[in-house]
């Protein structure tokens, strides 16, 4: 039997730069001269083709993911750590199928719930109670399996006066609670937290802590992204090193923990 549930092999996710060369401009009659050039272009765009047309600004190849190899097994509680820029997001997003990958590929077996940034998985037009269905049949659940989970759902998120109201106007702390209960509680084969404990107060850090720890024993796989390495270190039983684009490391987390400190002080 595999137990590898998600597995990534040569992912790579490349974006084009392209770089706007300008010319500082040293006193006010430079500034009002490059005004009305520019008015006059784009006077005489029509007829004689756009800036942009006619120029051919320099490019860069930006690669955000090279080359990344990793699988991760059933049960797994694994942390992916790396500094800003890294491209953290930028992997959970292709696991997400928000974003294709330029190169390689990506299998992932079973359900697959998320919370990444504010603002990533609910529409904010739609009610907290209208959002908790939606986000529940994206994850191909049926309406009799939401409705079962749905009291518990509301109790953990502790928003039950504003179900009804549009998430729109949520605080980014309500926003959270009810999205992590949400992603938590419709039992997902595979569950993916981004930065999730970076809002709220203590008391609900704990509380979602607690969950998560329900869930890995239940053997259920999380993947956790997080600059807290004491979280990393206490929740997650294997880790990842991003850095640069590139997996540089990968194992028992505090020896991970330990070589990402290192890169942070050089």
């Amino acid at each position: 039997m595999n137990d590898t549930v998600i597995k990534a092999e040569k992912l790579s996710k490349k974006y084009i730069i392209t770089h706007h060369q300008r010319e500082p401009l040293t006193n006010l009659r430079e500034v009002m001269n490059k005004n009305i050039l520019n008015f006059g272009k784009k006077i005489l765009a029509p007829f004689s083709g756009s800036e942009t047309q006619r120029r051919h600004y320099p490019t860069e190849d930006f690669y955000a993911l090279r080359d990344i190899n990793l699988e991760i097994r059933r049960g797994d509680r694994a942390g992916i750590i790396g500094r800003n820029g890294a491209g953290k997001s930028t992997l959970l997003k292709i696991l997400n199928r928000i974003t294709e990958p330029t190169t390689g590929q990506i299998e992932i077996e079973g359900r697959l719930a998320s919370l990444l940034e504010i603002g990533t998985g609910f529409h904010y037009d739609l009610t907290g109670r209208e959002n908790i269905f939606l986000y529940g049949a994206i994850m191909g659940m049926t309406k009799a399996e939401i409705k079962n989970k749905f009291d518990e759902i509301v109790d953990f998120s502790e928003i039950e006066n504003f179900l009804d109201t549009p998430v729109k106007r949520y605080s980014s702390g309500m926003y959270v609670r009810l999205a992590f209960a949400v992603a938590a509680h419709l039992e997902p084969d595979s569950l993916i937290l981004d930065e999730v404990l970076a809002v709220g107060d203590s008391k609900f850090q704990k509380k979602c802590l607690k969950k998560m720890e329900e869930v890995g024993s239940q053997g259920r796989t999380i993947l956790f992204v997080s600059h807290s390495m004491n979280l990393i270190s206490d929740f997650c039983n294997t880790c990842f090193l991003l850095d640069k684009g590139r997996l540089v490391s990968n194992g028992v987390p505090a020896d991970v923990i330990r070589q990402y400190e290192s890169m942070t002080l050089s």
